[in-house]
């Protein structure tokens, strides 16, 4: 293994080519050609040949008939043995095989699983820099973000940055939470999602808690 430290690019190739799980083979002789006088086979290759390209063709095209059925069935043998098969047939008839039969229902599910390595391969970048989110439980204080409060103070760069705090009726979803305001805040939606809370830490030296702080005004209503 070389001992050469990677740039930051070569690092992410690497990275993204691994998820290929690529493999070298290694194959004796041009099997790209036709056989020839000259070429040297194995005395069972023949017949794993004839033995390979009489039953694939047959289980693809039952594939394709059951691929409306359970599409992914049909594409997890064409991964794993289409391309090795492609190599058999040229090397022992001199010719490609037409895929168009179905080469269609290939390619869209071969587009499906390049998505899905796409999807995991963003997730798994994005959740490196991201920090678990805080769970809250039914009666826990929170802050609450101004960010999208608007209240009657003359500018929002000198209002508070958290409301209240509030506490926590219940659970809406991993990422949201039902808070419960004042009867002054009736006109305000009480569900919010994670981000805008932030949990009230309490200090272990006596006298230094804050009291909470009354409501602000919300659209004339207090």
């Amino acid at each position: 293994m070389s001992s050469k430290v990677l740039t930051r690019c070569q690092s992410y190739r690497a990275e993204v080519l691994s998820e290929f799980h690529l493999s070298i083979t290694y194959l004796p002789g041009c099997l790209a050609t036709i056989m020839d006088a000259l070429s040297h086979w194995d005395n069972d290759y023949m017949e794993r040949g004839e033995d390979l390209i009489s039953k694939n063709p047959l289980n693809f095209q039952q594939l394709i008939k059951e691929d409306e059925v359970q599409p992914s069935k049909f594409f997890a043998v064409s991964m794993d043995s289409f391309s090795n098969f492609l190599i058999q047939f040229r090397s022992h008839y001199g010719k490609i095989l037409n895929i168009k039969v179905f080469s269609k229902i290939w390619v869209k599910q071969y587009v499906k699983r390049e998505l899905q390595v796409s999807i995991n391969r963003f997730k798994r970048y994005a959740h490196k820099s991201r920090a678990s989110p805080p769970v809250f439980d039914p009666g826990d204080m929170v802050w609450l973000s101004s960010k999208n409060i608007r209240s009657t103070r003359p500018t929002k760069k000198l209002s508070e940055r958290g409301l209240c705090p509030f506490p926590i009726l219940k659970k809406v979803s991993n990422h949201a939470y039902n808070l419960k305001f004042p009867s002054q805040w009736k006109y305000i939606h009480p569900v919010f999602q994670i981000s805008l809370l932030e949990p009230v830490k309490t200090s272990k030296i006596p006298n230094q808690n804050q009291e909470p702080t009354p409501p602000v005004i919300i659209e004339e209503e207090e």
